[in-house]
């Protein structure tokens, strides 16, 4: 079995691993309050359902999808609503949330499970639609919506992103471990759905446990391939994972469904599986505890709502050498200026990180040597980008394919003179998106 990859660029910082790879999944206890975001996928926020005064079980649909770029909500725990509320999210932004008291007697409002073997596709992609799940690799699209491509865009191959490239963080490592059938129990749903007779579970050879094991679990199983990658961020980009498995390339602009794929997450594959065989609508995230200013590091089921404070309290509290909070990985998370921000349904970690840990630098002038460009997997111009985007000359950036870029962070983490390439990309990334968004 061959080690494959991406065609050019990337980078391999350390990994910090090993702080949790063995540590297997925890259920969080419910903390004594909840709030439940309305905006968890890319697109718009769910329309709430109840009010203050109503009472909700575990599971109980409290927000309906607004529209076809959205997802519904339910309730992670079973209790009263005690609001509606404004707090602020992981990027900082305010967002509407449902206020929940749990009650200490937890009760489950589930869908009634499904025999996949017996259903329709029709039948299964609308308990996918129902139960509101999102892509676990970090946009947080709606699957539902991911699974219904165009009748004119012909899929021929499932990707299962198991790479998790980004350091530190280890759920999907775990979700691989502990819920092994599950995955391949998602899997083959996903493939029934897309009507698949092959698919390819893509993970990075510094998991060799998880690789032994899925092999085992699919020796007599040809429809699913496990492909051994090299380890390489950001190896789980979807145009990454499409190159180096099946060895296609996405043109800029394009999607994976545009060359015959979709990619979905490890996570969000687990997710498939407890909607359709048990009922059991997006609810908890999984996630990782990480970091040497965390005391007690670990792989958590957490109940969506949860603020990050609960979930760190959880976990021990911090160091007094911490220093910064990050929701998400290292890489392409972001900093948290509060710890009252609630976990939503595609939260993969919590980083809790020292001095030590924190790459530092004094920006300075460009050196011009070009390291940005050699690492960049999309093959585009960071430091130029960067640049445009810092003089506001959108237009230009524009025509240098800004919009392809995915924020990876390969270019500002090579940077010799410390310059902020991604943070200023992504800004320039915005601007030119409402630019074409004013054209329309």
């Amino acid at each position: 079995m061959g080690k494959k990859t991406f065609a050019s660029g990337g980078v391999h910082p350390p990994e910090f691993k090993e702080l949790t790879e063995q540590l297997a999944l925890e259920v969080m206890p419910i903390p004594a309050r909840i709030a439940v975001p309305l905006s968890q996928c890319l697109g718009k926020p769910a329309k709430t359902l109840v009010k203050k005064g109503s009472e909700v079980k575990t599971g109980t649909l409290i927000a309906e999808a607004d529209g076809i770029i959205s997802a519904p909500v339910h309730s992670p725990v079973t209790g009263n609503v005690t609001g509606i509320g404004r707090e602020h999210s992981g990027n900082g932004a305010l967002q509407d949330v449902v206020l929940i008291r749990p009650s200490d007697r937890q009760e489950k409002d589930f869908f009634q499970p499904i025999e996949p073997a017996g259903a329709s596709t029709e039948e299964l992609l609308e308990r996918i639609r129902l139960a509101g799940i999102v892509g676990q690799g970090g946009a947080a699209f709606p699957t539902y919506v991911k699974l219904s491509p165009p009748e004119e865009k012909k899929i021929d191959s499932l990707i299962i992103n198991a790479c998790e490239c980004e350091p530190y963080l280890t759920r999907d490592y775990r979700l691989m471990l502990d819920r092994t059938s599950d995955l391949l129990s998602g899997t083959r749903i996903i493939m029934k759905i897309l009507n698949l007779r092959k698919g390819y579970i893509g993970i990075e050879d510094n998991k060799p446990e998880a690789v032994r094991k899925l092999l085992q679990s699919t020796e007599s199983d040809k429809d699913i391939e496990i492909i051994s990658l090299k380890t390489k961020y950001p190896q789980g980009g979807e145009k990454m994972l499409i190159k180096a498995v099946l060895n296609r390339e996405v043109p800029q602009g394009k999607l994976p469904m545009d060359v015959g794929a979709v990619v979905q997450n490890t996570g969000t594959a687990v997710a498939v599986h407890d909607a359709v065989i048990k009922g059991e609508p997006a609810i908890t995230a999984a996630l990782t505890v990480s970091g040497k200013g965390i005391r007690n590091p670990r792989n958590l089921i957490v109940p969506v709502g949860t603020s990050v404070k609960d979930v760190i309290d959880f976990c021990g509290g911090i160091h007094e050498t911490a220093t910064r909070i990050i929701v998400g990985g290292p890489m392409m998370g972001t900093t948290q200026h509060s710890v009252k921000s609630p976990v939503v349904k595609a939260t993969s970690g919590i980083l809790v990180l020292t001095e030590e840990e924190i790459p530092r630098g004094r920006e300075t002038a460009c050196l011009k040597c070009g390291r940005c460009v050699s690492v960049c997997a999309l093959n585009l111009l960071p430091t130029r980008l960067a640049r445009l985007s810092r003089l506001g000359r959108f237009e230009e950036a524009e025509k240098l394919h800004i919009t392809t870029c995915m924020e990876c962070g390969t270019c500002a983490y090579e940077c010799p003179a410390h310059i902020p390439l991604v943070q200023w990309m992504r800004l320039g990334k915005r601007a030119v998106l409402r630019m074409q968004r004013n054209r329309n």
